[in-house]
C-alpha cells in the first residue's frame, strides 16, 4: 500500500579496537573493542520495543558485530549490503591525527587540494547515492515495520546531509554522528517525513573520551 508507514534506522557502529590510531577505512581485521561491545549491546536495548523486521550491515566486521545483537534480539537474520560499506579513502592505514599524523609531510598536502569532492576519497555524491539506494531497498523489505542499517560515520552523514537537502561538503568536525548513534528516517511510502537522531550509548561514549584523556595525561 502507498500510505504504508516505515522507519529506516541508520546505526554507526561502535567504539573499534585500534591502539595505533590509524584511519582504518575498509582494511579488514579491524573489530569493536570491549567498549564498542557494549555500545552495541546499548543500542540493541534501545531497540528492543520496535517493530524491527530487517537488520543490515556493511560487510565490514565492526558493523557486522555491532548488528549481532539487535537481530538476535529480535530472532532475524543480519543481510549484508555492500552499499553500507565506509568509504574510500586515500589516506586509509596512515595516522592522521592532528600533531603527529602524515599530514606533517607537505608530500601529502596535494591530496586536500580539493574539499568539495573531496579529492582525496570517495566523492560525497557517491556515498549519497549508494546509501540513498541501501535505503530504499531496506525499507521496501521491511514495508510497514522498521529496519535496522549499520554502517559508518561518513557514508550516514553523508546521506542525512543529502536527504535534508543541504551541500555535502562539510566540516568533519561538525558531524553529529556518534559511535552507535541512531538516524532514523521515517517514511510514508516512499516519501520521507521525518528524521530523527539519538545516542543510546552517549554514556558510554563519554566513558571512552574520559578514559583515553586519562591515558593521555
Amino acid at each position: 500500500m502507498s500510505g504504508e508507514k516505515t522507519t529506516v534506522h541508520l546505526l554507526r557502529h561502535g567504539e573499534v579496537y585500534n591502539p595505533e590510531g590509524i584511519l582504518y577505512g575498509r582494511l579488514p581485521g579491524f573489530v569493536l573493542s570491549d567498549l564498542g561491545h557494549e555500545m552495541a549491546l546499548a543500542a540493541a536495548e534501545h531497540l528492543s520495543g520496535r517493530d524491527i523486521s530487517h537488520v543490515v550491515a556493511s560487510p565490514l566486521v565492526r558493523a557486522q558485530q555491532t548488528a549481532e545483537p539487535i537481530a538476535a534480539s529480535h530472532r532475524i537474520d543480519t543481510a549484508t549490503d555492500e552499499g553500507l560499506i565506509e568509504s574510500d579513502n586515500f589516506f586509509e592505514g596512515k595516522r592522521v591525527s592532528v600533531g603527529d599524523g602524515v599530514l606533517r609531510n607537505p608530500s601529502y598536502w596535494w591530496q586536500l587540494r580539493d574539499p568539495f569532492t573531496p579529492s582525496w576519497g570517495e566523492p560525497y555524491v557517491d556515498i549519497a547515492r549508494r546509501m540513498m539506494n541501501a535505503v530504499s531497498r531496506a525499507r521496501q523489505t521491511a514495508l510497514g515495520h522498521e529496519a535496522v542499517l549499520v554502517s559508518h560515520q561518513l557514508p550516514i552523514w553523508t546521506l542525512r546531509r543529502f536527504v535534508e537537502r543541504k551541500r555535502l561538503y562539510h566540516d568533519p568536525r561538525r558531524r553529529e554522528c556518534g559511535l552507535a548513534s541512531l538516524t532514523s528516517l521515517s517514511f510514508v511510502g516512499a516519501k520521507l517525513v521525518g528524521v530523527d537522531y539519538v545516542e543510546p550509548a552517549a554514556h558510554l561514549v563519554l566513558k571512552s573520551a574520559t578514559a583515553k584523556t586519562a591515558k593521555g595525561a
